[in-house]
């Protein structure tokens, strides 16, 4: 894009299903250059919020704004193509492709093609840490290396806010602290703003800079790490009120 998009504003956005209030006026931003986090208990509402910012389900209300323009109804093609990308928890790697191949897929849906597409992918590869895998079919790498994929397939975008559906899912305790090094690499590299669902509290409070939390639907916290990890609503929300 010529103008590129500074900051995703998700205002008042609600998604409701058949009467369930699944995101119920969830007010956040997230600012180029910034690494937040999206936190809460299962069920909170979080992968709908996430799924609803990236145009994967209708929003019943509010609204979503990515930089000037109001991107509320955006299909999720037009929204990446529009420089808002995200990746997914299950990879959804094409297995029988090469990795090269795979991220060279990613590098087209933002119109990139021929060499200059492949030069994109190389880039993300190696800034990925994966470059010597490129020729290797996807499905045969290990989880971590897939996870990385998936990650350089939308960072051969070039985006301008990325958003990470839970990036460190099934990975053990180095491969995650490689990962966080990874994101803020990327961020750095490329000047994006991040936006991590994530379960692993290591990734989020040791990455993240503003933590916004949600239980049932609503956001019941946001400020700093050390701001939410003293906030009552949370401790009670993750451990009960005997904790509180």
């Amino acid at each position: 894009m010529a103008d590129r998009a500074e900051r995703l504003t998700a205002m008042g956005v609600c998604v409701y299903f058949e009467g369930v209030k699944a995101v119920d006026e969830v007010d956040l931003v997230v600012n180029k250059g910034r690494i937040s986090g999206l936190i809460g208990p299962n069920g909170a509402g979080k992968s709908t919020f996430f799924n609803a910012v990236s145009g994967f389900v209708p929003l019943t209300a509010g609204k979503v704004e990515f930089g000037a323009q109001d991107i509320s109804g955006w299909s999720p093609t037009r929204i990446a193509q529009g420089g808002l990308v995200r990746t997914f928890q299950d990879t959804r790697i094409f297995r029988r492709l090469s990795v090269l191949e795979n991220v060279e897929l990613g590098a087209m849906s933002a119109g990139l093609h021929g060499d200059t597409g492949r030069r994109a992918a190389m880039k993300a590869l190696e800034l990925l840490g994966i470059a010597h895998v490129a020729d290797e079919v996807a499905g045969t790498v290990a989880l971590g290396d897939a996870r990385r994929v998936g990650l350089a397939r939308a960072v051969a975008t070039d985006p301008d806010i990325l958003l990470m559906d839970e990036p460190a899912a099934g990975l053990d305790e180095a491969e995650t602290a490689a990962l966080s090094r990874t994101i803020v690499q990327v961020r750095d590299e490329i000047n994006c703003g991040v936006l991590l669902v994530e379960h692993d509290m290591s990734v989020i409070f040791g990455i993240c800079q503003e933590i916004t939390v949600m239980d049932s639907g609503r956001t019941i916290a946001s400020g700093t790490p050390d701001e939410v990890r003293t906030n009552q609503a949370v401790i009670e929300a993750y451990f009960g009120s005997d904790h509180a």
